[in-house]
C-alpha cells in the first residue's frame, strides 16, 4: 500500500460535478433528487434548526447572563502553594504542573498573595496580584509576567 493507491471509502464522497435535473436519461432528472412536492422540494426550504413552527430548541432552553466569546479561564494559585519549591529555584507553569500544584493551566496562571512565602523564588506566570509581587520581591525574588 502506498500513497498513490489511497482512495476514499465507498460512498464517502459525492461528486460536485454531478448535474442534477437534466432529464430522465441523466438518472437524476424530473424532481432532481428532491422527491415529490412538499416543503423540502421547494426553493427556500427551512433553515437548519427550524421545527415546523414549534418553538425551536435554541429558544426553549433558558439563557442567563452575558456569555463573552473571548472569555479566558485563568487558574489562581496562592503564594502558600509555592512554599514547596526550594530556595532560589525558578517557578514556571511547567514546574507547577510537575509539582502537582496545577493540573490544567487552561488559559493562564495567576499568582495571588494569600499565605506567606519564606523563600527567594523567580516566579514566571501569566499574571500576578499586587500583593503577590510585593511579597515575592520583599524576599529578593522576581515576579516575571510571561
Amino acid at each position: 500500500m502506498d500513497l498513490s493507491s489511497l482512495k476514499p471509502a465507498e460512498g464517502a464522497t459525492s461528486s460536485a460535478s454531478f448535474r442534477r435535473g437534466r432529464g430522465h436519461g441523466s438518472g437524476n432528472g424530473k424532481t432532481a433528487g428532491k422527491g415529490h412536492k412538499g416543503q423540502k422540494a421547494r426553493s427556500g426550504a427551512p433553515r437548519p434548526g427550524f421545527e415546523g413552527g414549534q418553538m425551536p430548541l435554541y429558544r426553549r432552553i433558558p439563557k442567563r447572563g452575558f456569555q463573552c466569546r473571548n472569555h479566558k479561564e485563568i487558574v489562581a494559585i496562592n503564594l502558600a502553594a509555592l512554599e514547596r519549591f526550594e530556595d532560589g529555584s525558578e517557578v514556571t507553569v511547567a514546574t507547577l504542573i510537575e509539582a502537582g500544584v496545577v493540573k490544567n493551566p487552561r488559559d493562564g496562571v495567576k499568582i495571588l498573595g494569600n499565605g506567606e512565602l519564606t523563600k527567594k523564588l523567580t516566579v514566571k506566570a501569566n499574571a500576578f496580584s499586587k500583593s503577590a509581587v510585593e511579597k515575592i520581591e520583599a524576599l529578593g525574588g522576581k515576579a516575571e509576567v510571561m
